[in-house]
């Protein structure tokens, strides 16, 4: 993390300054499995404090683990706070057949590309397990409007750069991309005073 804040800042001024506004960056690595996919699948398209009293609802339910989740009725999902539509991802990746120990051996790209498979998981969602659960440093999430609004102020844009500029754009920061989003998703913490990512 560190090597790689170094070499942002020393690349790249607007990252520089961030660093100086941000301070030291948290590792913030989560383990990997299924319990932390399912979180990713709750927190897409949800403001950090929607997701955060969610994913503790179905935490105090018990409903973490892919078998509490098949066994659960729909309404039972539904009053820990899952929408009909997260219930169907819910279900659809208690049902899948994802090799979680299998994933931490696969470039990222074949990490991506099994979890976009399952019903409900995005590029977004298997980026962000990526990055958070198997610690991979060249990983990046241009779809997350956190990100996307970051970069807008500290890069001085006229607007949100879109998903796919954004992803170019992102290229330059190679071999540290997750660690710029990690910069961005601070420095989105300290200029808007809300947190961009759970």
């Amino acid at each position: 993390m560190l090597e790689g804040s170094e070499d942002l800042a020393r690349r790249f001024p607007e990252f520089a300054k961030a660093i100086e506004l941000i301070g030291p960056l948290s590792l913030r690595r989560r383990p990997d499995g299924f319990s932390q996919l399912l979180s990713a699948i709750v927190s897409q398209q949800l403001s950090v404090a929607a997701a955060d009293s969610i994913w503790l609802k179905l935490k105090n339910a018990g409903l973490i683990g892919p078998r509490k989740i098949k066994a659960a009725s729909d309404e039972g999902l539904a009053n820990a706070g899952l929408s009909r539509q997260k219930i169907r991802y819910a279900r659809a990746l208690a049902s899948s057949r994802i090799n979680y120990k299998k994933l931490r051996d696969l470039s990222s790209a074949e990490v991506i590309d099994q979890l976009t498979e399952v019903s409900g998981v995005g590029n977004w969602t298997a980026e962000i397990y990526a990055m958070f659960s198997l610690g991979r440093a060249d990983v990046f999430a241009p779809g997350d409007l956190a990100l996307q609004e970051s970069a807008r102020i500290l890069f001085n844009l006229k607007e949100r750069p879109k998903e796919k500029e954004f992803r170019e754009m992102a290229l330059a920061w190679s071999p540290w991309r997750a660690v710029a989003a990690r910069i961005l998703w601070s420095y989105y913490r300290v200029s808007k005073e809300r947190e961009g990512i759970r």
